[in-house]
């Protein structure tokens, strides 16, 4: 059984809650689907902690993009990647950048951060006027995605291709602290869930480790609100 892992964005404490679970209920394979370490207060032992699961595939997230490419990234966040890339070092934040866009899962699924289309576009609990366009010369009848820190599972509005969101281990935006992944089973099926941990603690430890650096103020309130700072 494989245990999607989305989204930790450096929180260990909320890892650690999902792997303990993910193997209570029998997963023994991963799959991480990008943004592994910005924002959060732990980059360094996160990764290294996502390092030790086997069997593992990884892809890459903007996260990681950003983080090794930091021109491509909006300029709000040029001190968070600074921060992220001090802590992992330039060699392993180009080894993360260097992670394939995708991968399969099973013979019908196939996984991507954002979208087949662009890692920072996905897609919604509710259609968006631009699905077709990030489903286009999709051939795969099932897709699994992050990035919306939003879990859900619904058919798109092509009508024959299943959208899977695992939702965030370690950032959620739908009002709900506990942390989120999913589970594939051997047979297709999939299970969402959620973990509880200590998310004030989180996002105490962004003071503890930045200071008052300009940058924490987002994802502070992401950690304590689970919710983004417009929501």
């Amino acid at each position: 059984m494989l245990a999607l892992l989305y989204d930790i964005h450096g929180n260990l404490p909320a890892l650690q809650a999902v792997l303990a679970d993910a193997r209570e209920r029998g997963a023994d394979r991963y799959f991480i689907g990008g943004d592994v370490a910005l924002f959060g207060p732990w980059p360094e032992k996160t990764v290294a902690r996502l390092r030790e699961l086997r069997p593992a595939t990884w892809i890459r997230g903007n996260g990681e993009r950003w983080t090794s490419d930091p021109k491509s990234a909006p300029e709000a966040v040029h001190g968070a990647t600074a921060a992220a890339r001090d802590a992992l070092g330039d060699r392993l934040v180009d080894e993360l950048a260097a992670l394939p866009a995708s991968a399969p899962l099973d013979e019908r699924t196939r996984a991507w951060h954002g979208s087949p289309v662009s890692d920072v576009r996905s897609f919604l609990p509710e259609p968006a006027e631009d699905e077709l366009e990030l489903l286009a010369g999709v051939s795969e009848s099932r897709l699994v995605f992050g990035h919306t820190h939003l879990p859900f599972r619904r058919i798109s509005r092509a009508g024959a291709i299943e959208l899977v969101n695992p939702g965030s281990v370690g950032m959620p935006f739908d009002g709900d602290h506990r942390a989120a992944y999913a589970l594939l089973h051997d047979d297709g099926a999939f299970e969402h869930h959620r973990v509880a941990y200590d998310h004030a603690a989180t996002a105490a430890a962004l003071h503890e480790r930045y200071g008052d650096a300009d940058w924490i103020a987002g994802p502070e309130h992401r950690f304590t609100h689970a919710r983004p700072e417009s929501a």
